[in-house]
């Protein structure tokens, strides 16, 4: 690219909206050939953290870039579930020690051990939080009861109405399914 912008560039420009992550599908799609990003790699412009994942090592990190890396390792389509999401909101006081990450097609048997997948049959609500796909709160809440105490999760069902990511609808259908 002589003159022009510069292929690291094209590739900061994309990873600052993702987290400091890169695919080579994005890659690829904002012009940058998918064989340049193993030459970046080499150089130290990239970090390659799995087969066409890479990561700009200077874009500083975020309690969200983990969340982020599981999506873009389970691929297409996927997105954050259960105990994941209620973490991503900061309700419920959970910490998982794993990511659990929903998706409807096979995702890669190699995965590391922090993400989880589930494979879902049907059409679930999704929304997009800070640019990441997940179950909407509601969702998240119901699909929790049995491995979160209910207590804490009508505390936390009470946190997420009153900052709004509960419509009213979506707060009595909680209420009464962790009731039931």
């Amino acid at each position: 690219m002589a003159g022009g912008v510069k292929y690291r560039d094209i590739v900061r420009e994309i990873a600052l909206d993702h987290y400091g992550y890169i695919t080579t599908r994005e890659a690829d799609q904002a012009g940058v050939p998918a064989g340049e990003l193993p030459k970046l790699a080499a150089r130290g412009g990239l970090e390659n953290i799995a087969y066409g994942l890479y990561r700009v090592p200077d874009i500083p990190y975020t309690r969200y870039d983990q969340f982020a890396e599981a999506l873009l390792r389970v691929g297409e389509g996927a997105y954050l579930y259960g105990e994941s999401v209620l973490a991503l909101y900061g309700l419920a006081d959970v910490n998982p020690q794993r990511i659990c990450v929903a998706t409807r097609k096979r995702a890669r048997s190699k995965l590391p051990a922090f993400v989880d997948v589930t494979q879902v049959r049907s059409d679930v609500p999704t929304t997009s939080y800070e640019g990441l796909a997940s179950q909407t709160v509601a969702e998240a809440l119901l699909e929790c009861r049995g491995r979160i105490e209910v207590g804490k999760l009508l505390a936390a069902a009470r946190h997420a109405r009153a900052e709004g990511l509960l419509t009213t609808a979506e707060w009595q259908r909680v209420r009464q399914g962790l009731a039931a």
